[in-house]
């Protein structure tokens, strides 16, 4: 009957001086670890717009240049610059998408 006694206070005493703290920290630890393991996992709807927009940004500042480029070595490759033609086709097969 005394050791029940005791086992039932034991909880209360231990609870003051941070053990039992540290039970249920213990306890939920792995918890907490799954749970930020799940979000670094998945990419919400907000993060998948950013990135896809960065990706749009990308795509066309990549397209001005090419457009430039084309330009210019159009002009030199009406100028009769055969390296120019070659750069110029290179260009604009790039901005078509072609490997």
């Amino acid at each position: 009957m005394r050791n029940l006694i005791l086992c039932g206070l034991l909880p209360l005493a231990l609870a003051g001086c941070g053990a039992a703290g540290a039970i249920v920290g213990v306890a939920t630890a792995p918890i907490k670890v799954a749970s930020k393991a799940a979000d670094l996992a998945t990419t919400s709807q907000s993060e998948s717009d950013e990135k896809r927009g960065r990706e749009i940004r990308e795509r066309e500042q990549r397209l001005g240049a090419l457009e430039r480029e084309y330009r210019r070595q159009s002009e030199k490759c009406a100028a009769g610059n055969a390296r120019a033609c070659a750069k110029r086709d290179a260009a604009y097969d790039e901005m078509l998408g072609a490997p």
